[in-house]
């Protein structure tokens, strides 16, 4: 048997698959199975949900950051600052602008890019979503898909407390991770950056899902 390497890889590629031998490897892992149902495809009580998730995020943020990587391309620069985003949302809220209402879209986008993470930076997820929290016996088992973590502001975990929440469980969720209203007007602009660029995205502008994003996005800028 041969051991994986880069370069194993790189060959096999230029035999099997030619058309993308130029294209950069990325590195992987292979790891054991994790039990569980993702919450997207199963039934779970909310509040506990919310509990239980808040727990996990304050314990990855108590984690050692010294040596974690920074925020960035390979992660979509989450943990890093907001204001990168900020042609991209401005411009979505244009487009946007005879379904939505844009003057609170601005001022949400405005309230969150005058605040900063002003602490030492922890360990994020950066992909706090539905499809990558499993649950077992109706409690939050595993959470996977770590492809996005770095080490900075961790309000881009906070968006749950919109996209997985409602009034009750958002509320517990909020309340167990114990962070000031500076970070959660940076969590606000999160998830309404990645909300209003999904629904402008052309690809997502067919089926269910675009009413769930427009439905997200009420609920944002409510």
């Amino acid at each position: 048997m041969h051991d994986i390497t880069l370069q194993l890889v790189r060959t096999l590629i230029e035999q099997q698959f030619p058309q993308w031998a130029r294209l950069p490897i990325m590195r992987w892992s292979i790891l054991r199975w994790i039990e569980g149902d993702p919450v997207s495809s199963t039934t779970v009580e909310p509040n506990a949900l919310a509990a239980d998730l808040a727990r996990f995020l304050v314990a990855l943020q108590s984690l050692n950051a010294q040596d974690g990587p920074a925020p960035g391309a390979h992660n979509f620069q989450r943990g890093g600052a907001l204001a990168v985003y900020d042609e991209q949302t401005r411009r979505a809220i244009e487009t946007l602008a005879r379904e939505i209402n844009a003057a609170r879209a601005t001022e949400i986008w405005d309230a969150a890019l005058a605040r900063s993470w002003d602490r030492a930076p922890v360990w994020i997820h950066g992909d706090v979503a539905a499809g990558n929290l499993l649950v077992k016996n109706g409690r939050l088992h595993a959470v996977i898909d770590f492809g996005c973590c770095a080490v900075g502001d961790p309000a881009c975990d906070l968006v749950a407390a919109w996209t997985l929440f409602e009034d009750g469980s958002a509320g517990i969720f909020r309340r167990d991770l114990r962070l000031d209203a500076a970070t959660w007007q940076l969590a606000h602009g999160w998830a309404l950056w990645k909300a209003l660029i999904t629904l402008v995205d052309p690809l997502q502008q067919q089926g269910p899902a675009v009413d769930r994003t427009r439905a997200l996005i009420a609920k944002i800028l409510r």
